[in-house]
């Protein structure tokens, strides 16, 4: 019996091994680590990533309790560890992002967009803590024309205390496929770069923001 439990285990652990959803969670960390800007939740990789932590982690019980040989239970524990890192990685990422860029994730309809449900709550709750606090200890005893958060004084027509990502950050980036891009922007001198499947780029991150929401880039 256990021997059957032993052979079946060892084909799930190939057919988990093989699965893309690793590799596309890796993909997805990566990306947002190197981005300066939160990047779209990947909400369906995340809950399948949920669903085979759970699975695995059910499977390690039950040959645990059932005495299966402990190497094949270590290779399960060694592909659970591993995929609990990445989807742990990939979440506090996102929400050191929307920490540090609370105010602008929340006034961006863009930004605002790629935030799960979860995220837009956390970063209302950060926002209104933070507003609480800094008017608590700060702006009331201050002049009323300078009592915004978001801006220096009521006479500024901008948000300008509002942090926003740089765009013009430099990041390494490898293209998947053949990408042409453009290097400036409009009504500038056009000049494009071409790039070939596994060239490898040092380059401002506005201008291959759209190959990598297309998948068609990845960030080192």
């Amino acid at each position: 019996m256990a021997s059957n439990s032993e052979a079946g285990g060892s084909a799930d652990y190939e057919t988990l091994m093989s699965t893309s959803d690793v590799e596309l969670l890796k993909r997805a960390w990566r990306n947002e680590k190197a981005a300066p800007e939160i990047l779209q939740y990947e909400g369906a990789l995340v809950d399948r990533a949920k669903e085979q932590i759970e699975l695995v982690e059910e499977t390690i019980e039950e040959y645990v309790e059932n005495g299966i040989d402990p190497l094949v239970v270590s290779l399960y524990q060694m592909d659970l560890d591993r995929a609990q890192f990445l989807l742990r990685s990939y979440l506090r990422v996102r929400l050191l992002k929307i920490e540090k860029f609370m105010f602008h994730n929340l006034k961006s309809e863009e930004a605002e967009r790629r935030l799960s449900e979860q995220e837009k709550v956390f970063a209302t709750r950060c926002a209104d803590d933070l507003a609480k606090h800094f008017e608590e200890t700060v702006l009331l005893k201050l002049p009323e024309n300078y009592q915004s958060v978001l801006k220096q004084s009521l006479i500024s027509e901008v948000d300008d205390m509002v942090p926003q990502p740089h765009l013009d950050t430099f990041v390494v980036c490898r293209s998947k496929n053949f990408v042409s891009l453009n290097l400036y922007e409009e009504g500038e001198s056009p000049e494009t770069v071409e790039m070939e499947r596994g060239d490898l780029y040092f380059i401002r991150y506005k201008i291959v923001k759209g190959a990598i929401e297309s998948g068609q880039i990845d960030l080192i």
